[in-house]
């Protein structure tokens, strides 16, 4: 979808159409089908660019809920847009200040920011995701001002704050080099300089060399699921979040010692142990590590917590498929999730070894212990 066919969206004739394209794929329609009902009433353009439409708004139900309704996508926009839980959290600390959006996408961020009282200046350098951030903010009733402008040309002291979510996909995929984003890195550590306050969104697998002095590092985790890191100025040190229980912990240096494997098994959840908590973590649970490299926690009682998933331990056997598949078949099992950490083998291909054929379910988790590999056998207890 290029300007000119988004802008014949927003007409009247453009709306008819996207309603006419969301209510035929709503009713299940082939795509086929749909395009030949739209072709019907409206010309080859405006049927595809409402289908597309049609299309994103289907996938971003799962991602934006209700609003999913009356907004617009593209499909790198939608792909790297912010969950609205996540942007909310995240816009709480920005509250009411005025904003300096370096690199706005589709909208899902300001419009978290206007939401929460922000003045929100906002930026792109492509001219159709501008035009789709203003048609977001405007379909949601929230004030911003959305602009084609290069991150470069903002005067980040002109804010209250600066906010920062670099593009990091290209033509090629996801991208995992800071040094790779767009705006590039060392650009947008520029523009912190500059800035009084500044939050920047990054992958949450960013090398912890990249996190400068005097910012704070925050992995915020949604159900379970690291959606992101984010690094902000004026303070220091690491944090996790959990959403939506709402729960966040800092780094106190607490270090978890060693012991065998008992009667249950924890995995903490990946912002915990993406920010070094696992001792945190440890002391919730009244655990202990089951070795100094691997971020697995045991401890002889049930602990229910958000911060990691609890296992009851059945067995813990030396890793080998024809052993494994014998406790499983023994056990009468057919669906076996699996997990790991700290093992190198090919879950997928574990998954087709197993051959397993029984009506009962279990967890398996790869680890090693020093440098044999292992499998735990357990049960979820779950958070």
């Amino acid at each position: 979808m290029d300007p000119e066919s988004f802008a014949r969206l927003l007409t009247p004739d453009g709306q008819t159409a996207l309603a006419e394209a969301c209510a035929v794929l709503a009713s299940g329609a082939t795509q086929i089908a749909a395009v030949t009902t739209l072709r019907r009433r409206f010309d080859a353009d405006l049927a595809a660019a409402a289908l597309t439409q049609a299309g994103l708004r289907r996938r971003a139900a799962a991602k934006f809920g209700p609003d999913s309704d009356v907004m617009y996508f593209t499909p790198n926009g939608l792909e790297q847009a912010t969950r609205p839980e996540v942007a909310a959290h995240r816009a709480k600390r920005l509250a009411g200040l005025s904003v300096a959006d370096a690199c706005c996408g589709i909208g899902g961020d300001l419009i978290a920011q206007a939401r929460a009282g922000c003045e929100v200046d906002a930026v792109d350098l492509d001219p159709l995701t501008v035009a789709v951030a203003t048609a977001n903010a405007r379909a949601l009733g929230v004030r911003a001002t959305v602009r084609l402008a290069d991150a470069t040309t903002l005067d980040p002291s002109a804010y209250d704050a600066l906010f920062a979510d670099p593009a990091r996909r290209t033509t090629k995929g996801r991208v995992f080099d800071p040094a790779a984003y767009s705006p590039g890195w060392d650009v947008i550590l520029e523009l912190v300089a500059k800035a009084r306050r500044a939050c920047l969104k990054v992958a949450p697998g960013i090398p912890y060399e990249y996190i400068p002095p005097g910012m704070e590092a925050e992995w915020v985790s949604f159900r379970g699921e690291v959606k992101e890191a984010v690094l902000w100025s004026g303070a220091e040190g690491r944090r996790a979040t959990l959403l939506p229980y709402g729960e966040t912990m800092t780094a106190r240096g607490v270090e978890a010692d060693v012991a065998p494997i008992g009667r249950y098994l924890y995995e903490p959840d990946g912002a915990a142990v993406r920010a070094h908590l696992v001792g945190e973590v440890a002391e919730i649970v009244g655990g202990h590590l089951i070795d100094p490299q691997i971020a697995y926690l045991t401890a002889d009682s049930h602990v229910a917590t958000p911060w990691a998933a609890g296992y009851l331990v059945e067995e813990v056997m030396p890793f080998s498929l024809k052993k494994l598949r014998s406790a499983l078949r023994e056990r009468n099992v057919g669906v076996v999730t699996i997990k790991k950490r700290g093992s190198a083998v090919d879950v997928e291909k574990l998954r087709h070894d197993l051959r397993l054929s029984g009506e009962g379910s279990m967890v398996v988790l790869l680890t090693r212990l020093g440098t044999r590999p292992v499998a735990v056998l357990a049960s979820e207890m779950g958070r």
